[in-house]
């Protein structure tokens, strides 16, 4: 059988053991976290976060820097021992025998070993999951099918971009199947391309099953790559659920027009109003289509022509402002 002919069989195998593990238990539990409190020398870094996640979802975990993401990581892949509260893997509480045995685990620093070939890496975090003969083998092949790099497979990662370094750390996660993948921040220090591939990898593991809860500074990576968003702040949950959920919550869904105006308005038309630190003419809309073509004319009628429009749609970046007061990167 030809190398790629055979990956593509491993894959599939991969796919349908997922689907059937997913298709059996759809509302099931991956992570349950309930009111976990870290504190480092009387400084709380977590003060009772609690949230779930629901086996198959796709949940990003954002908040600016020292709300305590990297912390709850650790915490929930046991690598830090929480002070207070509990977290549950598929059920099984945290410190309980084969607990983490459905978890996957991508930090945030690389985690591979240079002097090794990207076979090799995958080989070795392979066998430190239990696996040996026919099932190593055949998921080394699949990982390399995976991220792209089975012409690459004896080369020293030492070699390798950053993308492609990144990709391959992602797979040394992900060698015995966990049901739960955390990955703190997996696109960082990669370009554009690089990102767009390693969540192309991502969206592909998801559809058959893995769930995963990711940290990212990239909001448009949140926005778009996840069914739920959940926003931490200094150390606790400030805001959980879909992108819609969270724009109704706290900016609403109008988008804001605003107008640079020729000419001068014997008045302001209504449903809109004048901006005075801007001199721009503003409004909020439901309906672009209908609403626009009025105001213009209402304003020319009033003796102003629009000289530029500048359309504003409420965004993740808009919610995350409102809600902390501060950018990801403050």
């Amino acid at each position: 059988m030809e190398p790629e002919a055979k990956s593509h069989l491993v894959t599939q195998r991969f796919k349908i053991r997922s689907q059937r593990t997913r298709g059996a238990q759809p509302t099931e539990v991956a992570l349950e976290v309930s009111d976990v409190r870290k504190s480092y020398a009387g400084n709380e870094a977590l003060s009772g976060v609690t949230f779930t996640v629901r086996s198959g979802e796709r949940i990003a975990l954002l908040g600016p820097n020292g709300a305590g993401k990297t912390t709850l990581i650790r915490c929930i892949s046991g690598r830090v021992e929480v002070s207070a509260g509990e977290v549950r893997l598929f059920g099984k509480k945290l410190g309980q025998p084969n607990a983490t045995a459905q978890l996957g685990v991508v930090p945030q620093e690389l985690a591979i070993y240079p002097d090794l070939s990207a076979k090799e890496n995958l080989e070795c975090f392979a066998r430190l999951h239990g696996l040996r003969g026919r099932k190593l083998h055949d998921r080394v092949d699949w990982a390399l099918h995976w991220i792209g790099l089975q012409d690459r497979a004896g080369d020293l990662t030492a070699k390798f971009s950053g993308g492609m370094k990144r990709r391959v750390n992602i797979a040394c996660g992900v060698m015995h199947s966990p049901g739960l993948l955390l990955l703190d921040e997996p696109t960082v220090g990669v370009d554009p391309q690089s990102r767009q591939r390693i969540f192309d990898m991502l969206d592909e593991l998801n559809r058959v099953g893995t769930t995963i809860l990711l940290t990212t500074h990239h909001l448009d990576e949140a926005e778009q790559r996840s069914d739920r968003i959940v926003i931490i702040d200094h150390g606790k949950v400030i805001a959980d659920g879909t992108i819609d959920e969270l724009l109704e919550q706290t900016i609403g869904k109008l988008k804001r027009v605003s107008l640079d105006i020729e000419g001068t308005l014997t008045e302001v038309p209504q449903g809109l109003s004048f901006h005075a630190p801007s001199g721009r003419i503003v409004g909020a809309c439901e309906n672009l289509a209908d609403e626009l073509p009025q105001w213009i004319e209402s304003l020319a009628a009033r003796g102003g022509r629009i000289k530029n429009l500048e359309l504003q749609t409420p965004n993740l970046h808009h919610v995350f402002l409102h809600l902390t007061g501060r950018d990801l990167r403050e």
